[in-house]
């Protein structure tokens, strides 16, 4: 498919935008610039998506942040979720059979390495399902209320929407590149910070198929899209779009993925893209 160039003039016809360090400020805050903007384009009828590793019960403060509920890809892809019904739309999972694989490939090669599955319900705060369970071993990179401590076993009893693999004290790159000389097509993996932490998802499942699923559903094609994003979690979704842009902040390699780089996320680099369209009135 052609990429459309980044000095298009063209109003996109669908905006996806990852959150965290892209979206959000540095104290997790949507700032009155970005919401103005993003207001401005959902008035005039431009669909805004949020395409985020949150799972869709991380998504309420950025709702009340933007001030309305958006159609949400959750989890790296692997879940739709319409913020405005808390209804899960769709969802991919890795199979008990491939947790337990990648379990053992990722201990044998990721000496020390804890283990922890995130799983989906019906909604986003489904108290049937148990949402995050981590083994004994893990530790986590960010603050997280909602884990469950359980056997490394539980860990991976049950399917998940994505499995994490966290070694304090370790780069998430290298990480990855040690696991993917191993798990070949089987998985996809992929990270969102540095901090000894990568993710791993059903094969083929990224931010960009679940913008690409969205689009069908909108019948928005990829090219009339813009996204915004700053890590290799988001590069399928750069690569994909018609405009693909990375936050100035952004990892080495979202950089050289994108078609064009904007301001960080404390800089309302967001905002500063979509003005061309939807100017400030103030």
């Amino acid at each position: 498919m052609e990429r459309v160039s980044a000095t298009r003039q063209t109003r996109p016809e669908l905006v996806a935008s990852d959150v965290d360090g892209t979206l959000i400020d540095p104290y997790e805050r949507v700032s009155a610039r970005t919401r103005a903007v993003v207001g401005a384009l959902v008035a005039d009828g431009v669909p805004f998506v949020l395409a985020t590793g949150r799972p869709p019960r991380w998504i309420a403060p950025v709702v009340a942040g933007l001030g309305f509920a958006p159609l949400c890809v959750c989890g790296n892809g692997a879940v739709l979720y319409d913020a405005g019904t808390d209804k899960v739309l769709g969802a991919s999972v890795l199979d008990v059979d491939t947790l337990s694989w990648v379990a053992d490939l990722a201990e044998k090669v990721l000496p020390g390495c804890g283990l922890a599955a995130e799983r989906i319900g019906a909604s986003a705060h489904d108290a049937a399902t148990p949402q995050f369970v981590s083994s004994p071993q893990y530790e986590h990179a960010w603050l997280n209320p909602d884990d469950t401590a359980v056997a490394r076993d539980e860990v991976i009893d049950t399917p998940a929407i994505k499995m994490l693999i966290r070694l304090p004290g370790a780069r998430s790159g290298d990480m990855a590149t040690t696991l993917a000389a191993h798990i070949g097509d089987r998985a996809d993996i992929t990270y969102s910070t540095e901090h000894g932490l990568i993710e791993i998802s059903a094969p083929g499942v990224s931010k960009a198929s679940g913008l690409r699923i969205l689009g069908e559903r909108l019948g928005v094609a990829a090219a009339d899209m813009v996204a915004f994003g700053d890590m290799p979690n988001d590069i399928p979704m750069l690569r994909m779009v018609g405009l693909g842009v990375a936050m100035g902040h952004a990892h080495p390699d979202a950089l050289a993925a994108a078609d064009e780089i904007t301001g960080t996320n404390s800089e309302d680099g967001v905002a500063q893209v979509l003005e061309r369209w939807w100017p400030r009135t103030e």
